[in-house]
């Protein structure tokens, strides 16, 4: 079942605002936990702006641990800061971007070169 957000309130000097995350949801592939997190067009419209990986990056990652508190963990805030940086760009209007934990934690340039899914797996971004 998806969960969904809570109501945020952010400053009102960002161009695009909040909610940047829709909804998420756990799933399991190839018997592996991977987290399917579903940005807003207004996340994806702040993830594809130059120079947002804070404070919108931030403010969308806080809203994945609000609906998927278990999400807290070594390396998944790296993916979901990847997704928020490449994936729009490489990949526009992916209809999920997938975080797993079990993932290795990573070197930026090993994340990028990944296609932020390091360690090997499924698809780019």
């Amino acid at each position: 079942m998806p969960l969904r957000r809570p109501p945020n309130r952010v400053p009102a000097r960002w161009l695009t605002r909040p909610p940047f995350i829709d909804h998420a949801e756990w799933t399991q592939l190839n018997q592996l936990p991977s987290l399917r997190v579903y940005p807003t067009r207004s996340g994806r419209d702040a993830a594809r702006r130059r120079g947002s990986s804070t404070p919108a990056a931030d403010e969308a990652w806080a809203e994945v641990l609000a609906l998927a508190p278990d999400a807290r963990t070594p390396g998944m805030r790296q993916q979901f800061q990847c997704h928020w940086e490449l994936a729009e760009v490489v990949q526009p209007d992916k209809v999920s971007w997938n975080l797993e934990p079990w993932r290795p934690v990573v070197d930026d340039a090993t994340m990028v070169g990944s296609g932020c899914n390091p360690g090997g797996g499924r698809e780019p971004f």
